[in-house]
């Protein structure tokens, strides 16, 4: 028995010194967190995601998957491929409606996204998603059944276009031998899937704005935009809960098609980012305290001014 107990003595003593910090070496490192960013759609004022990704890169707060729905899908393809937020902002102030987009006389839509396949091929630096340098995730809606579909691996351009697909705009896109259209109709802004990809924290953008002005619409398409528009924001509920940030620039005034503003929207995108820098920085600075106010949209005051 004595043996016994000083064998139990010795393995409680070495198993002491075990958990005793060393001289000289340090305690060991809280990871950062790894942050998500949610694009959501909103034709050309989606310029504004620009705004918030330059913001990022000057800040040196890292990315660490990318989720994009409709124009979020575009600018998340090219950024995730290597283009850096200033060469998108030149790439911004060249592009037009026409550049992706042409008119066509069909059952479907009034106009084919086919053009942007090879705008795409010429801005993003990937044809597949495995060659892209940061984790994206592509939203579209299956068109027949109405589910969710989430592209993040295999080719790049056509689920770039199926999630651009804005329904009787644009005609649906066949992958595989599926129609898909745009995918805010499933996931109005992606936070659920860059959630499910890893993010630790997620930094939602949100292109909150009706299609129309006081003046009223001033053709089908602003009409169709509008009820999309009031549909969206009735089931946000949906994606924020999956938010622990949400971005709102100010994009109110801003026409789908004002590509020729994008300057404006750019900046609108910088303003909201840099608000919400104080709350994104603590979570590099203090990776393991869990955020209390989830969910905060910005102030409206720290919005960037729209021009009517």
């Amino acid at each position: 028995m004595n043996k016994i107990g000083k064998v139990t003595r010795s393995i409680q003593a070495f198993a002491k010194e075990l958990g005793r910090p060393r001289a000289g070496v340090p305690p060991a490192q809280t990871k950062a967190p790894k942050i998500g960013i949610a694009l959501g759609g909103g034709f050309a004022r989606g310029l504004a995601h620009i705004g918030v990704l330059k913001v990022f890169e000057e800040e040196g707060i890292p990315i660490s998957f990318v989720a994009g729905t409709s124009v979020g899908s575009v600018i998340g393809a090219a950024y995730c491929s290597g283009i850096s937020a200033k060469e998108l902002e030149e790439v911004a102030s060249l592009v037009r409606f026409k550049h992706f987009a042409r008119w066509t006389l069909s059952r479907l839509g009034f106009a084919s996204n086919d053009r942007m396949s090879g705008f795409l091929r010429k801005v993003v630096k990937a044809r597949r998603f495995e060659e892209l340098h940061i984790p994206l995730a592509v939203t579209a809606t299956d068109f027949v059944t109405g589910e969710p579909k989430v592209f993040c691996e295999g080719e790049l351009i056509d689920p770039v276009r199926a999630s651009c697909a804005y329904p009787g705009m644009f005609l649906p896109v066949n992958i595989d031998g599926k129609l898909y259209i745009d995918g805010m109709l499933a996931h109005t802004v992606p936070t659920i899937p860059v959630r499910h990809m890893g993010a630790d924290r997620v930094v939602a953008v949100y292109l909150s704005a009706g299609w129309v002005n006081l003046k009223g619409p001033r053709h089908v398409f602003d009409v169709i935009g509008q009820c999309f528009s009031i549909a969206q924001q009735k089931m946000s509920h949906l994606w924020e809960s999956s938010a622990d940030v949400i971005l709102t620039p100010d994009v109110r005034g801003f026409s789908y098609d004002g590509f020729e503003r994008a300057n404006e929207l750019i900046a609108a995108g910088e303003a909201v980012a840099r608000a919400a820098l104080p709350q994104i920085k603590s979570w590099i600075a203090q990776p393991e305290q869990k955020s209390e106010d989830k969910k905060v949209k910005m102030p409206a005051h720290v919005v960037a001014p729209a021009h009517p």
